[in-house]
């Protein structure tokens, strides 16, 4: 009866151990997502901010790393003046990591003081999502 009893608690760990390592919570490492943001849509900058938060959640906020890259016509939300930019100030203090392109921002003409604070910059935003995808990263587009 005892061996039975032993069995069945191990049988029952090792599926935890499984169902955990699964989502990410058990083997130590981190699950790491690159998330792509290349519209000036309002609507799609919400979604890709809340994919964000809804992975913190899900994996915990130590247990995932997640880095938003915006490029192209994406690049606007990250301006001073942008209407969401409280909102991209918020996903930065929860610790995820928020870079602009600086190629777009050559094409555009925009300085960093042109740019909210806190975010992070990478020489190109496709080169940085290549980067991450060859690195093992989850892929996101918005």
């Amino acid at each position: 009866m005892k061996r039975l009893l032993a069995f069945l608690a191990a049988l029952v760990f090792g599926s935890l151990v499984a169902v955990g390592a699964a989502w990410g919570q058990s083997t130590g490492t981190k699950e790491r997502v690159v998330i792509q943001v290349s519209t000036p849509d309002q609507r799609m900058w919400a979604q890709s901010l809340n994919y964000a938060e809804n992975l913190r959640e899900l994996y915990g906020k130590d247990n995932v790393e997640i880095e938003i890259v915006a490029l192209g016509q994406g690049l606007g939300v990250l301006k001073l003046d942008s209407p969401m930019a409280t909102r991209v100030a918020d996903t930065l203090k929860s610790g995820v990591k928020v870079v602009a392109c600086q190629v777009t921002m050559r094409r555009q003409k925009l300085q960093k003081e042109d740019m909210l604070s806190d975010i992070g910059y990478v020489p190109a935003g496709l080169g940085e999502v290549i980067k991450r995808q060859r690195e093992g990263w989850a892929y996101i587009g918005g």
